[in-house]
């Protein structure tokens, strides 16, 4: 998933981009139609409260032999 922009309309979106196949001047403005859109430079979505839980701190889990 890249973020692009059309600097002549302004419009920012989102395009799935199996990179290998599409290059970036085959990628259309979804408002004007045409093809002279810029890759943005996007950070990663991390969500802040996964829920993650460590093994070892699940109810009934117990550290293997060896490790500490």
């Amino acid at each position: 998933m890249y973020d692009y922009k059309r600097t002549k309309c302004e419009t920012l979106f989102e395009e799935l981009v199996i990179s290998s196949t599409i290059a970036d001047n085959q990628i259309k403005c979804p408002k004007c139609d045409y093809p002279k859109v810029k890759r943005q430079l996007s950070a990663p979505y991390i969500p802040s409260n996964t829920g993650f839980e460590p093994a070892c701190e699940k109810q009934g889990c117990s550290t293997p032999t060896g490790f500490t």
